[in-house]
C-alpha cells in the first residue's frame, strides 16, 4: 500500500506493546553440505487498547525471525474502533482465499475465534467476538483478512458524519 489511510498514523513507541509470536516457518534449502534452514516468523504486536499490527520476519536463526517480525509489525500498526469490550457492527475481511467475518458479541462471551486469529483481538483490545473463518485457513492470509476486518470497522459518529446526519 503505497498511500497512508487515516487509521493508519504515526503512533510513537511511548506505548507498551506486547507481542505473540502466531507461527514459526522453517524453510530448508538442499546444498553441497547438506540442507541449509532459514525461519521466517509471523507475530502480532499490540497494546490491548485498540492498537495491533502484524509483521513477518525472516532470517538464518528463530531470534532473529521474530526480531524482525516485531519491527515490521511496529511499522504495521493499525488503529481500531472498539465499542466498549466487543466491536461495533458485522465486519467482513478477506485476503487471497481467506474470508473472515466478525460479528459484536454480548458481554462475557469472550472471543471465540480459532488459534491463530484469537491473539490478533485479543491484542487488538477486544474481549467479546464471534468470528469464523471460510476458505483457507493459511495462517498468514487469515491474520490478514482478520485486520482487514478490523480495519473497516467504523464508529456511529463517522458513519452519521457521511451520510451527513444527526447522531443520536
Amino acid at each position: 500500500m503505497a498511500y497512508k489511510t487515516e487509521q493508519q498514523a504515526d503512533f510513537g513507541d511511548d506505548k507498551p506493546l506486547e507481542d505473540s509470536v502466531i507461527q514459526i516457518y522453517r524453510c530448508a534449502k538442499v546444498v553441497k553440505g547438506g540442507r541449509r534452514f532459514s525461519f521466517a516468523a509471523l507475530v502480532v504486536v499490540g497494546d490491548r487498547n485498540g492498537t495491533v499490527g502484524l509483521g513477518y520476519g525472516k532470517a538464518n536463526e528463530v531470534p532473529d525471525a521474530v526480531t524482525k517480525g516485531i519491527a515490521d509489525a511496529k511499522k504495521n500498526l493499525v488503529k481500531v474502533i472498539v465499542r466498549g469490550n466487543t466491536i461495533p457492527h458485522l465486519g467482513q475481511g478477506q485476503c487471497g482465499a481467506s474470508k473472515v467475518v466478525m460479528l459484536p458479541a454480548s458481554e462475557g462471551t469472550g472471543v471465540i475465534a480459532g488459534k491463530k486469529l484469537r491473539p490478533l483481538l485479543q491484542l487488538a483490545g477486544i474481549k467479546d467476538v464471534l468470528t469464523k473463518a471460510y476458505g483457507s485457513t493459511s495462517p498468514k492470509n487469515l491474520l490478514k483478512a482478520g485486520l482487514d476486518a478490523l480495519r473497516h470497522m467504523r464508529s456511529p459518529e463517522t458513519v452519521a458524519s457521511l451520510r451527513g446526519v444527526n447522531p443520536k
